[in-house]
């Protein structure tokens, strides 16, 4: 009954889903999602540059940014202070639904995503293909289980990593390989920047922080999202 009213008041929702949660605490990525009216995703366009734009499909399980238009004002950032090059081969770590991947994808030699929740991953490689980009690839798996030394060797070591973890930030050993990949560029996109700055802690022992910017992503609350640029040191 609750929902039939909610769906008559808000009549021009795309999508009307729900779960039913019998556990003691409020984890949902294990229940099952119902549809009760709609479509089963809702579908957000992003434009990259001009003439050149991209649509996402968004499931219940899979993560975007919730603030479209600062969103793209985040991702144009990223792409700006990567300086990919058409050669380079990029990590995109965190990459949910790949949408910072597949914004990035027309400039490299070839993208690599890397997510933990199976809905996000298959979310990004049939985004991939709906947006028609063919050298972007998806791999499913926890970080730090991931990214290590056989990765590196199956898919090539990164010239550029961009990183987007959740609030806890990266695993410690996720940070030392990245710390160890070779990249000569990394962008360091956070939702929380305390664990933004004990990661970059331990990536100065070879990353220089060039510059941040924080993004409003989150207006009336104290929350942003903060963009980092470190770049590999010179061996001199």
């Amino acid at each position: 009954k609750f929902l039939e009213n909610f769906n008559t008041e808000f009549g021009w929702l795309k999508s009307l889903q729900y779960t039913i949660n019998l556990k003691a605490n409020d984890a949902w990525f294990d229940l099952d999602v119902i549809a009760f009216d709609g479509e089963a995703t809702i579908t957000e366009k992003m434009e990259v540059t001009e003439g050149l734009d991209l649509h996402f499909s968004i499931g219940p399980k899979t993560f975007y940014q919730t603030n479209g238009s600062q969103a793209r004002e985040l991702y144009s950032i990223a792409r700006q202070w990567a300086q990919i090059k058409p050669t380079d081969l990029v990590y995109d770590l965190y990459t949910g639904t790949g949408t910072i991947a597949l914004f990035l994808a027309d400039q490299a030699k070839k993208i690599v995503g890397i997510e933990s929740v199976e809905d996000s991953i298959a979310a990004a490689k049939q985004n991939a293909q709906s947006n028609e980009i063919s050298n972007a690839s998806f791999h499913c798996g926890d970080m730090k289980k991931v990214l290590v030394e056989s990765f590196f060797d199956t898919h090539g070591r990164p010239d550029i990593i961009i990183t987007d973890p959740p609030r806890e930030g990266m695993h410690k050993d996720v940070t030392t390989r990245v710390l160890h990949s070779g990249a000569r560029r990394i962008v360091y996109i956070s939702c929380n920047s305390a664990t933004q700055a004990r990661d970059m802690e331990i990536l100065s022992e070879k990353y220089e922080l060039i510059k941040s910017r924080p993004i409003d992503m989150f207006p009336h609350t104290f929350h942003v999202e903060n963009v980092s640029l470190l770049e590999l040191k010179s061996k001199s």
